[in-house]
């Protein structure tokens, strides 16, 4: 709050802010995939927003992801469709804003139910990292039957194998990462056995060689039978790169390890 109203780090968006119920419980991510009318789940995953190891110091972008959410069974799934989904996607519609594409719900498992805390009209990052990969079938027909109307019918087919993402940053993120810093061992990390890299925020220099150019630098995710596996294979790959101005939390996954 100091930050916002008294340093205005936000500028004229920190002049207010707004108080809500504290809840207690486990965040996670639940997405829908829209065609205006109707709706099929499209997977789920947890997040972790922190900078810091045991959820510490200042909220990011995300610095890695679990999907699915391993609290996720059918009849929770059922329960968010029935509760969340549908009734907004019903009331946008009914104002004349029918909407397609991917629903974002961002909720909270308390001790007695699943609250609603906000939308996204997107996947997250790196959520999408996590989630996509489990994904069996080939999107594109249902991206498509989405933008027509199609999906009453739709089904889609998940891998039940867990995956794990972890964010490699630049040194200061989020406040002031550091540009510039060299990254080698990208291939040695996609040599891993099950291990994806995915670039965000790269660049090459005048040398070609491959650098820093954003906060987020690097996503790297990996499946596994079980959490627990999928972490070690997905640290095995961060392990596996040369990145001496980058960090990354050691504990994405660690909660749910079995």
């Amino acid at each position: 709050i100091e930050a916002m109203m008294v340093a205005r780090a936000l500028g004229e968006a920190g002049a207010g802010v707004l108080i809500e119920e504290c809840l207690t419980g486990e965040e996670l991510s639940f997405f829908a995939l829209c065609d205006g009318a109707h709706a099929i789940p499209f997977g789920s995953a947890q997040d972790h927003k922190r900078v810091g190891e045991g959820d510490t110091g200042p909220n990011t972008g995300g610095m890695g992801a679990v999907s699915p959410w391993p609290g996720m069974t059918p009849e929770l799934e059922s329960a968010i469709m029935a509760g969340v989904i549908h009734p907004a996607l019903a009331e946008m519609a009914r104002r004349g804003s029918p909407f397609r594409g991917v629903l974002f719900a961002g909720l909270m498992r308390t001790a007695d139910s699943v609250k609603l805390i906000e939308f996204n009209a997107r996947l997250g990052d790196p959520e999408a990292q996590a989630l996509l990969p489990r994904l069996r079938s080939d999107i594109l027909p249902a991206l498509l039957a989405a933008c027509d109307g199609e999906l009453a019918h739709f089904d889609l087919r998940w891998d039940e194998d867990a995956s794990v993402a972890v964010v490699l940053a630049a040194r200061g993120y989020p406040e002031a990462p550091r540009r510039g810093g060299a990254i080698s061992g990208l291939e040695r990390a996609a040599a891993q056995p099950g291990v994806r890299v995915f670039q965000a925020g790269t660049e090459r220099d005048a040398e070609g060689r491959l650098t820093a150019a954003g906060g987020r630098v690097l996503t790297v995710c990996a499946m596994g039978d079980s959490v627990a596996s999928a972490r070690q294979a997905a640290y095995a790959g961060v392990d596996a790169i040369a990145f001496p101005d980058g960090f990354c939390r050691r504990d994405i996954g660690d909660r749910h390890r079995e």
